[in-house]
């Protein structure tokens, strides 16, 4: 009988007790069941029935008589005991209203079921129900077979197995991408669909929008960001190109011939320093206003457009690097990690 899911609610305790010695007498005697079937097996090979006949003549014997003459109505009994055990479990999950019908119990715990079939095949899926017990004296806490070295040993190469499968498969799907990405360049060479087309059709063109936005935002934090940290440096060039434009122009060239024409440069040097450095700051000030964002916004949706229309040579370059893109997956996926875990 298995225990219901954590979702169903816990037990009394009294039920819980009475679940655990009926589970650890089912275990008692599944294991008897199939050391007697392991003996009976090895008994009737003609070598060692001579040699236990040879070693031990009275156990010989008296197995003979008494257990390999009655073997059918003793394995008869221990299907007597797994077969109530079926029946008690099915009434259980009936009761708890554990499955979605009450005829899917059989379906679920098939083993069991065909376990109880006293016929030499059948009988080997005893075994499994030892693993479903285990399994759930596991889940009550009352044994921790993950600290078994059997069980690490499974684990391990289990791990391995899955590992190697999953990598084939995801390795073979890859490959069938890259199939598909380089047919996708003939398709458009007839005029078919490509990949990148459907891409920026199924994928992009819906989150137009978002992406814009998106971009706009990081364009406006890179911008405003990159003139705030250079700031001074940004002020010292621009009075340096305003001094320069200024003292390589003609008409400041004759002013300053004139009487106080030096302080008249200087002062018209310095006002025009001071201005173009006020324009500057309040442009970075304004970098963050609502009409410089709907700039970069209309910036951003005239360059997402340029971007998206393309042409033969521009597909095939976006497939190209999707190519390498995914061999350079194919790469890392081809590694065998657990060689490192387990090194």
């Amino acid at each position: 009988m298995s225990h219901p899911s954590p979702e169903q609610g816990a037990r009394p305790l009294w039920q819980d007790k009475v679940h655990l010695v009926w589970d650890l007498l089912i275990i008692t005697v599944v294991i008897a069941n199939l050391a007697l079937l392991l003996f009976d097996s090895l008994f009737l090979m003609p070598p060692l029935n001579t040699a236990l006949e040879a070693a031990a003549p009275g156990l010989h014997g008296a197995y003979e008589r008494h257990v390999r003459a009655n073997f059918i109505a003793i394995d008869l009994a221990f299907v007597a005991v797994l077969l109530l055990d079926v029946l008690l479990g099915w009434i259980v999950a009936i009761i708890e209203r554990r499955y979605h019908r009450w005829f899917f119990y059989p379906f679920v715990h098939w083993y069991d079921v065909l376990g109880c079939i006293p016929l030499g095949g059948f009988r080997l899926l005893r075994v499994l129900r030892i693993i479903s017990l285990l399994y759930r004296l596991q889940r009550l806490g009352l044994i921790d077979i993950r600290r078994w070295w059997l069980y690490g040993v499974y684990a391990k190469y289990y791990d391995i197995v899955m590992e190697e499968l999953s990598d084939r498969a995801a390795l073979r799907l890859l490959g069938s991408v890259q199939d598909q990405v380089r047919g996708s360049v003939q398709d458009q060479v007839r005029g078919s669909d490509s990949l990148s087309k459907r891409l920026t059709e199924d994928v992009v063109m819906p989150r137009k929008q978002q992406l814009i936005h998106e971009i706009s935002r990081r364009l406006e934090t890179m911008v405003d960001s990159a003139c705030r940290a250079n700031r001074d440096d940004l002020m010292r060039y621009i009075s340096a190109l305003v001094g320069r434009t200024l003292a390589e122009s003609p008409e400041i060239k004759r002013l300053r011939r004139l009487p106080l024409g030096n302080q008249v440069s200087r002062a018209l040097d310095d006002s025009l320093s001071d201005i173009a450095c006020r324009l500057v700051n309040e442009t970075i000030e304004g970098l963050r206003s609502p009409e410089f964002n709907q700039l970069v916004e209309r910036l951003a949706d005239s360059s997402f457009d340029a971007w998206l229309r393309v042409d033969a040579h521009t597909d095939r370059v976006t497939e190209q690097v999707l190519i390498d893109m995914l061999e350079v997956i194919k790469g890392q996926v081809a590694q065998q990690q657990w060689k490192q875990r387990y090194a």
